[in-house]
């Protein structure tokens, strides 16, 4: 049996120093987003997280516990509004999930990291990595994709190309290439130091060398910024066009905050009535100039008008008293009779003439997988719905003052996921409508990253996008990500908008998902090759390893090679 080694206090040390980084570098991934706007702090974050996992070359577990301990930086302060009722233990639990899926990029990463340019496969990794944890399990939970962060940065250009994961491949691949272009340097200037009274061989012929290898890196690096400033242009270029629609977001506000906040649904509807007749007057008055569609938020009647006549006339009138369709977030019922989270459009002539009923459901709030066994952990657990998911386009058609008008529609949950504002537009979108409900989660900073997640989907498919919400916050998002006008929290508000439509369509709109997908299966090959290549290359490319006694292989001296071997 072998015997395990025992780490001394300078490993112990290390180890300490790793995990204490990791921590910060992932508590600055979170500083990065909304309602900050400091979108550097992800190149940055990211680029810490490379040189933890290659300086040294530490081994897989040293990786997955360097993932690990990012993860839990990043993700415990990312996500508290998720027990803002509930308790810590669902927050927690979520947060340590996640970062089991930095666990697993780390172990990733730092395999196939060993390849030629490791800054190609630590981003190739991370869109795969991202990939995973925003589709399994359970549909998968996007929240925290590194796309999200760039709203107010120079980056969020390529979205327009690439969509978000290509975005989030940018910041990674910025962050990684300037870490590797820093090591590189620093590798050299140490070495130097310690052969400078000795002959330093010559790199072998045809093979890179310190130079090069930096030039590579500072080209790496460039590559994302650069890209962004070119298709910048058109980006701006979408804001503008020949037609628009003038659209009013209405956000009526709760009568009060917490999970029981629909426990009076009356009321709830009741504040977007008066809302939108408070718009109805001023537009009597000259006030305001006279809407074209109105767009009450998510759950903004959960009296069912299929099934309340009440409800449904006092839709009705509000709808004539305006004289414009509204679309109106409800509860509907499918033919097996099962609850929908719908948006209904409501004309003012013909009545309702339109559904969507939400494609992409959330688990553990609107259903509940395995009810019996998440039921122990949660007295809050029977508190889930039963709703079902909805099929159909993913726009519907709006007669606005006589003309037709398609509106996109992703609700709530769904503007995380890349497929539904692509499907979206796709079915003909000329704007993108976001009805959501963030009642539940209280004054926190979900709302605002919420946002974010919107003006990603807008320079991605080059469409204006509407966020109506019940109690904040509502927004106007011009087709270039840039915020136009928006509410504040827990209060009524009206936003109105002479909005753009659009019919053509973005890059990242015709290659959907093919971007994405080839990075996956790069990523997936490149790390089964590195796993069977990995005696090869250790052999070929040795340099002395930085890490615990554990990790430590034996190794020629500190060398030229030492650079060789970290460039490769």
């Amino acid at each position: 049996m072998t015997r395990l080694r025992q780490w001394s206090p300078a490993d112990r040390r290390l180890w300490l120093i790793r995990t204490a980084l990791a921590v910060v570098a992932g508590a600055g991934m979170y500083l990065a987003f909304p309602p900050r706007s400091s979108w550097y702090l992800s190149v940055l974050a990211l680029g810490a997280l490379f040189a933890l996992l290659s300086v040294g070359r530490p081994r897989a577990r040293t990786g997955a516990w360097i993932g690990f301990t990012f993860g839990l930086g990043f993700f415990v302060p990312l996500l508290p509004w998720i027990g803002e009722y509930v308790g810590p233990l669902p927050w927690l639990a979520l947060a340590t999930v996640m970062a089991g899926y930095l666990a697993l990029f780390g172990v990733i990463a730092t395999i196939t990291m060993r390849l030629p340019v490791p800054p190609v496969w630590f981003t190739l990794a991370w869109i795969l990595v991202e990939a995973v944890r925003s589709s399994f399990p359970f549909g998968g939970f996007p929240w925290g994709r590194t796309a999200f962060s760039q709203v107010d940065g120079p980056l969020l250009p390529l979205a327009s190309i690439l969509g978000a994961p290509g975005l989030s491949g940018a910041v990674a691949l910025f962050g990684a290439a300037g870490a590797w272009f820093v090591v590189i340097i620093a590798a050299s200037l140490r070495t130097r130091a310690q052969t400078r009274d000795q002959i330093v061989p010559e790199p072998e012929a045809g093979r890179p060398d310190t130079v090069t290898w930096a030039a590579i890196a500072a080209v790496l690096t460039l590559v994302g910024p650069v890209s962004a400033i070119l298709v910048t242009p058109d980006t701006i270029d979408r804001t503008v066009s020949t037609s628009t629609v003038n659209v009013a977001a209405i956000q009526g506000n709760v009568p009060r905050l917490g999970l029981d906040f629909n426990a009076q649904r009356r009321a709830v509807l009741d504040n977007h009535i008066a809302e939108t007749k408070r718009l109805a007057d001023d537009v009597q008055a000259g006030r305001a100039m006279a809407p074209d569609l109105v767009l009450w938020p998510e759950n903004a009647s959960d009296i069912s008008p299929q099934i309340n006549t009440d409800a449904a006339q006092a839709i009705e009138d509000t709808s004539v008293l305006i004289d414009a369709p509204i679309l109106l977030g409800t509860l509907l019922y499918d033919h097996g009779g099962h609850p929908t989270n719908s948006v209904l459009v409501w004309d003012p002539h013909r009545g309702p003439t339109a559904r969507y009923d939400k494609h992409i459901v959330q688990p553990f709030g609107e259903y509940l997988p395995w009810r019996s066994f998440f039921r122990l952990f949660s007295s809050y657990a029977d508190m889930a719905g039963d709703f079902r998911p909805g099929t159909g386009p993913g726009a519907v058609d709006v007669d606005a003052r006589g003309r037709t008008v398609r509106v996109g529609i992703s609700t709530c949950w769904e503007v995380a996921f890349d497929r539904s504002a692509r499907k979206a537009v796709r079915d003909g979108a000329e704007f993108l409508f976001v009805p959501t409900n963030n009642a539940t989660f209280g004054r926190t900073n979900m709302t605002y990253q919420q946002l974010a997640m919107s003006q990603v989907r807008a320079v991605e498919h080059g469409r204006s996008v509407v966020v109506a919400a019940t109690s904040g916050v509502s927004a106007i998002v011009g087709a270039d990500g840039m915020i136009e006008s928006k509410s504040g929290f827990f209060t009524p508000a009206t936003l109105t908008s002479h909005l753009a439509l659009r019919s053509d369509t973005t890059i990242a709109t015709q290659l959907g998902g093919l971007p994405q997908t080839a990075a996956v299966v790069i990523a997936i090959a490149a790390f089964l090759f590195a796993i069977t290549r990995r005696t090869r290359f250790s052999q070929r490319f040795p340099i002395r390893r930085m890490g615990t006694t554990s990790d430590r292989e034996d190794s020629a001296d500190t060398t030229s090679e030492e650079i060789d071997g970290i460039a490769r």
